[in-house]
């Protein structure tokens, strides 16, 4: 009877047994078990998916013309600014000035106001106090918001702005925060020809200026910033309205602190709406974006090494991925986002995906780790609307040996641009001395060709002088014959 009560017991066991067996041989034998595995994502075709949508809440509709993650990667401030020139809504009515912070989980109402003097067309977070924003407005002053502290009549956050006989002429359209002890020192680009550099305990004027000229001493209007403390800590970039890229090194003094990084074949044709160092390879590479294409720079080559082909339409800024050291995006006045990932492919797109059919005027990724940078994607559009979306996997997670690959491949194209601008370099010096040779040939030439007309003059002379002296003779012996 015990052993009867065994044997079912057994044959039960072996039931469930044997279930479990056959589940665990149902498994996804692709999942990722630990930490730290790598997943080949290469077969999984590119894509992206709308999670939201942030509409400007005023009536007036203006361009999000920045956008900026929170250090955290779950908030975005947006600069919402009218940059058309004499643009309607300006003549007849004063334009809201309100820039918004939204929280990514709640696209319904912004969650902090920020008001400035005037409306901001930049924005960015303080890396180290994430209470902290910097905003460059349309009237060229420069706004700080704190907040943490708020006055005491209005729920808003402190503002604190700069002085008008001390800022910028025309509309800031970058800031950037720059590492220094105190975390509160930052730079801002104009159109007015000038980087000014701040430090926010002294708010009156700034700690310096420096003049965006060529080296002819032309002015150019700067309209885009980057800095990148792997670059170096007082390097910066700045893109022009002339369509050429400055280099500002801070630490030199004199004619070598600002320089021109291309005004031959390998500039923009139009201004630089953005521009930015390669997150993985930023003590070297970099990134700009104006007229119809998308150019990569080496720091050791004075043209591009990489141009994108020209897009059927204008291209209005763009953006490295922080994950994928091999994709960017760009963002394009059709209304359209195209991805390129070099990793895979270097003579076409992608992705491209559609957003709507306006313009679309400024892009962000989401660049914290924690929150799975790389993922989510905000793109903003000339009507204030500010699309949150999530790109798949293969253009978010880095693949194998890809941090590698794509710096042998930048490597090589820096050195193939290299030798061509030497080669290019020898046949112009070929033909200057080609030149040279024949000029002095000519003036061979000449000199002989004056020469053999002077001695056939003298010859000539010579001739006439020899016939009028016969003549002479011949009358002289005629009369003596009379």
């Amino acid at each position: 009877m015990q052993d009867a009560k065994h044997r079912t017991a057994a044959a039960d066991l072996s039931k469930v047994a044997e279930s479990c067996v056959k589940q665990n041989n149902t498994i996804d034998i692709y999942q990722q078990y630990f930490e730290g595995d790598s997943i080949d994502m290469t077969a999984e075709p590119p894509s992206a998916k709308g999670l939201a949508v942030f509409r400007d809440p005023n009536s007036v509709k203006r361009a999000a013309t920045k956008i900026n993650w929170n250090p955290d990667g779950n908030k975005i401030a947006v600069a919402y600014s009218v940059l058309n020139f004499q643009d309607e809504r300006m003549m007849r009515q004063r334009l809201p000035a309100k820039s918004y912070i939204w929280d990514i989980t709640n696209p319904n109402a912004p969650e902090r106001e920020l008001v400035p003097a005037s409306p901001l067309v930049c924005l960015r977070y303080n890396p180290k106090f994430q209470d902290i924003l910097v905003g460059g407005c349309y009237n060229g002053l420069i706004s700080i918001f704190d907040l943490k502290s708020r006055n005491a009549a209005v729920t808003q956050p402190a503002t604190y702005t700069s002085e008008v006989e001390h800022s910028h002429h025309d509309p800031v359209y970058d800031v950037f925060w720059v590492q220094s002890k105190t975390h509160k020192e930052f730079v801002s680009v104009s159109t007015d020809g000038r980087m000014l550099k701040w430090d926010m305990r002294n708010f009156t004027e700034p700690v310096a200026t420096y003049e965006l000229k060529d080296a002819q001493g032309a002015e150019m209007g700067g309209c885009s910033l980057e800095y990148n403390v792997e670059g170096g800590s007082t390097k910066f970039l700045v893109g022009t309205e002339q369509g050429l890229v400055v280099s500002i090194n801070t630490k030199k003094k004199g004619g070598q602190m600002v320089s021109v990084k291309e005004a031959g074949a390998g500039k923009h044709h139009g201004p630089i709406y953005s521009l930015q160092r390669n997150p993985t390879h930023a003590g070297k590479y970099f990134m700009s974006v104006g007229d119809w294409s998308a150019r990569i720079w080496s720091d050791d080559c004075s043209t591009p090494i990489f141009t994108t082909p020209y897009a059927s339409s204008y291209l209005t800024s763009g953006c490295w991925s922080p994950t994928r050291p091999g994709v960017f995006f760009t963002t394009r006045m059709d209304g359209v986002l195209d991805v390129w990932d070099l990793f895979h492919r270097q003579s076409d797109v992608a992705y491209t995906h559609k957003i709507g059919d306006v313009p679309l005027t400024s892009i962000a990724v989401q660049g914290s780790p924690q929150t799975g940078g790389g993922r989510l994607v905000a793109v903003g559009d000339s009507n204030g609307t500010v699309s949150l979306l999530e790109v798949s996997e293969s253009l978010s997670v880095s693949q194998t040996d890809e941090k590698l690959a794509t710096a042998a491949m930048l490597d090589r194209e820096t050195e193939r641009e290299r030798h061509l601008l030497k080669r290019a370099q020898e046949i112009e010096k070929a033909r200057s001395k080609a030149k040279g040779g024949a000029g002095r040939g000519t003036e061979a030439d000449d000199a002989a060709m004056e020469e053999t007309l002077r001695r056939v003059d003298a010859e000539f002379l010579a001739m006439i002088k020899d016939a009028e002296e016969e003549d002479g003779r011949a009358m002289e012996g005629g009369a003596a014959a009379q």
